[in-house]
């Protein structure tokens, strides 16, 4: 039996465009709603591949998104394990919606890693972005800023059919896939229960694949005394055979 398939992936979204009638606290009803938003890019790539394997889609020249979450869908299909930077909040009920929009079936069943939810349930940093985040344990792939198209102008401009804007959006959104793989690689040691091994048998780890694992002491439960194991190289602690 193979390793499992583990997808890191990052999607980005159009606004709604609206009629409004102030710039502060606006009640927006549905009446007032010009377009709705969709799905203007997505990234992704196969935890481990190198970075010349990221995979990237855009909407530029379709008057939908309808053919690149066709693509997105087959990978989410393929996968056996996710991971997102908030994909739990924002990323996957927003494809869900669009899928159900065109009447797909769901992708077959996958498990869901949220470094977000990980990070935070693990520790209080001062700010749980991405941007901060990265900028503070990431070495390579630190989250990137908009620096031709700052803030809303990069989304507006794509809107507009601005090349120039489109290709900055590929950019920010495939770094984003790279930063989300490296800081889950920063931090998968501190979920054990929520990191599911990627990695199967008695001598690797079940989250990196080292074969640098230590046998460190005993776990007791309430089925008897087992092996506990403690890996060299990413540090997560884990449970091993039930000491007869």
């Amino acid at each position: 039996m193979g390793n499992p398939r583990v997808l890191v992936y990052d999607i980005e979204t159009s606004p709604l465009t609206a009629y409004v009638w102030g710039l502060k606290d606006q009640n927006i009803g549905l009446n007032q709603i010009v377009k709705d938003w969709d799905v203007m890019a997505w990234g992704a790539k196969w935890l481990g591949d190198p970075a010349s394997k990221v995979m990237y889609m855009d909407r530029r020249n379709n008057p939908n998104d309808k053919r690149i979450l066709r693509h997105l869908w087959r990978l989410l299909d393929e996968a056996d394990i996710v991971i997102t930077q908030n994909g739990k909040g924002f990323d996957s009920p927003k494809l869900n919606a669009r899928f159900i929009s065109y009447g797909m079936q769901p992708p077959s069943p996958y498990k869901h890693l949220d470094t977000y939810l990980i990070v935070r349930n693990a520790a209080q940093f001062t700010s749980n972005k991405l941007e901060w985040l990265t900028a503070k344990l990431c070495t390579k792939y630190k989250k990137l800023s908009h620096s031709k198209y700052p803030g809303m102008s990069l989304w507006t401009e794509c809107l507009k059919g601005n090349t120039d804007a489109w290709n900055e959006m590929k950019r920010y959104n495939i770094h984003d896939v790279l930063s989300t793989e490296e800081f889950y690689n920063k931090i998968k040691a501190w979920a054990p229960k929520s990191a599911p091994s990627v990695f199967t048998g008695p001598n690797h780890c079940g989250v990196c694949g080292s074969a640098e694992v230590q046998r460190r002491g005993t776990e007791v439960k309430k089925t008897g005394r087992y092996q506990r194991l403690h890996c060299q190289k990413c540090g997560r602690w884990s449970t091993g055979d039930k000491i007869k």
